[in-house]
């Protein structure tokens, strides 16, 4: 257990942002953070990682490929999977590797995939949803929403649930939604549930990145609670050097780059996730660096449960789920 002063530090590291996000974060914390998975953790068993191609969702497929786990990396390119898979096989050169493609942002090809999914396995340990999008102009996916959204949270959100009987199946089966630090500027307003498609006012991609981040946070913990059986955890990785900060944000990079943590620190709580079990970790929370985090920046600051509904009926509706009670 780490110590009062630990505690009280990590808290400070959190709060004043730059230091907690950037790898000074880790350095200091891996003083006192959880142990580290066992090293056969997963041997035998079946983790989905989306996004797999690159960035942190390759950093996190080699992490859990490293403790045994066969890793199905999915992607919208095939190509790109391929190098993907050679890079993770040169760190850990005996990793259990699937490369899949598909498209999460696309519901007709997730539900294509889990159909495959579920004829080839019996049981699945965990989906690490990573696979992520900060368009410039307002775009839309294959079924007319917006991408972000489509990416981030409906797309991820079907998947979960036509996997479900499969993760149900497993023994301390999981999902790892992995959010941003920036859905802390993004809290779930109305505004924001009345305009989930991002429709109205120009359209800003790292506003939009932040507002989907933040329903992945609440989607995570919605499930957790409609599911019992299974963990829903919702997760930050800090301010890595990968595409999604290098590439998108390029001149914010540039000012934080020399304190940027590699995409393996970014991907750290990921694996680590993945790795324990939830009798260590519980069946939810929203994490950064191996510790519980507050989905608020003000801690006693709470959602309205009926705005939270209706996020998620309206999503849920959009992804083509049943309706409960049906």
């Amino acid at each position: 257990m780490p110590s009062t002063f630990a505690n009280l530090a990590d808290t400070v590291l959190d709060k004043t942002v730059l230091p907690g996000y950037s790898s000074i974060g880790p350095a200091l914390r891996r003083r006192w953070w959880p142990a580290d998975p066992e090293p056969d953790a997963l041997r035998g068993r079946h983790v989905v990682v989306t996004g797999a191609s690159g960035g942190l969702g390759a950093a996190a497929a080699t992490g859990i490929a490293a403790l045994g786990a066969t890793v199905h990396l999915v992607g919208r390119k095939a190509n790109r999977l391929a190098d993907a898979a050679r890079e993770i096989r040169g760190g850990v050169p005996a990793a259990d590797l699937r490369e899949e493609v598909c498209d999460v942002s696309d519901l007709d090809d997730l539900r294509r995939y889990a159909q495959r999914l579920t004829s080839d396995l019996g049981a699945l340990h965990a989906i690490v949803h990573d696979a992520g999008v900060m368009p410039k102009e307002r775009t839309e996916s294959a079924q007319g929403h917006e991408l972000t959204l489509a990416t981030h949270v409906l797309g991820p959100l079907l998947l979960t649930e036509l996997l479900r009987p499969l993760l149900e199946a497993a023994d301390d089966g999981r999902v790892v939604w992995v959010s941003s630090g920036g859905m802390y500027t993004a809290p779930l307003t109305s505004a924001l549930v009345d305009d989930l498609q991002y429709r109205d006012g120009e359209y800003d991609g790292v506003r939009a990145y932040a507002r989907t981040k933040r329903l992945q946070v609440v989607v995570a913990e919605l499930l957790a609670e409609r599911h019992p059986h299974l963990a829903s955890h919702a997760m930050h990785p800090g301010w890595a050097e990968t595409p999604g900060i290098t590439d998108s944000l390029p001149g914010f990079a540039k000012v934080v780059a020399p304190v940027l943590r590699t995409a393996e620190q970014g991907a750290d709580t990921m694996v680590w996730l993945v790795g324990t079990p939830t009798s260590v970790t519980g069946p939810d929370g929203f994490w950064c660096d191996r510790r519980r985090r507050s989905p608020h920046y003000l801690p006693w600051t709470t959602e309205d449960p009926a705005l939270r509904r209706r996020a998620w009926d309206r999503l849920a509706a959009w992804a083509g789920l049943e309706p409960e009670g049906s």
